[in-house]
């Protein structure tokens, strides 16, 4: 028996986790220097780790200490920049915690907040997005980031993240996009990880959004903003803290009218 199997049998999962962000916490001395920081963990390296398929791997994308990625860490920017989640006292549903983004959240007092995940060892809830076990009208904000890739029935996904808000509610989205392409792309023939590999660059995407992601969003009746926050940070923020390229990083900013 492989030891890599003979670990995750004597283990449950959320231990497994624990001791990898202990891993790297402790492995992330070898990454020390100035040229980068991450504003999830305050910390500088002199480079992140790379992240991705052999598709898609970038360079210094990953925080070694706290496992932050570039769309995660744009996000932080913004929500403590634009939005009055650490301010006010407001309803917060997070689908797919990430696990640096997840402890200032729950830090913030004012919020209410609850996580939710379709596997419950990565939230407080386990909850399938398609059918969200929460009342009409019952969230202020949403944060739903590379979530609808991974979804089987998006447009049931985006309905009910659209019922659950409040009038004037926000959800905050993203997901990888595929700037070349006019149209999502979606193929029956990509039945396989490594099919999905092929078609999508990565072995668990159902589908790889293409520039009419924000019209698929509207659908359910949001009303869409495309922010590029980086660009509006400015090329020095944006270099200094990694936030990409913005084939992941875009923010959709979604209202219910």
């Amino acid at each position: 028996m492989k030891i890599k199997t003979l670990y995750k049998r004597l283990l449950p999962e959320k231990r497994r986790i624990k001791n990898r962000l202990l891993f790297n916490k402790i492995t992330s001395i070898f990454y020390i220097g100035n040229t980068y920081t991450c504003n999830c963990c305050g910390k500088s390296f002199r480079k992140f780790k790379s992240k991705g398929t052999s598709l898609t791997k970038r360079e210094n994308a990953e925080c070694p200490y706290c496992t932050s990625l570039e769309r995660i860490r744009n996000l932080l920017f913004y929500i403590e920049n634009e939005t009055p989640l650490l301010t006010q006292k407001l309803r917060l549903l997070h689908f797919a915690p990430e696990w640096c983004l997840l402890p200032i959240l729950k830090k913030a007092k004012n919020l209410e907040y609850i996580t939710a995940d379709i596997n419950p060892n990565l939230a407080d809830n386990k909850v399938d997005i398609m059918d969200i076990p929460f009342s009409d009208e019952s969230f202020d904000y949403i944060i739903c980031a590379h979530v609808l890739g991974h979804v089987p029935d998006e447009k049931k996904a985006v309905s009910e993240l659209y019922r659950v808000l409040k009038p004037d509610g926000v959800a905050l989205i993203s997901t990888i996009i595929d700037l070349d392409n006019p149209r999502t792309f979606e193929t029956e023939d990509a039945n396989t990880p490594e099919k999905r590999l092929q078609y999508y660059s990565e072995p668990d995407l159902l589908r790889l959004h293409g520039k009419d992601f924000d019209q698929r969003l509207m659908q359910s009746g949001f009303k869409v903003k495309v922010i590029d926050y980086p660009s509006q940070l400015g090329e020095g923020i944006r270099k200094k803290y990694v936030l990409g390229d913005g084939r992941r990083e875009l923010i959709f900013k979604c209202t219910k009218q």
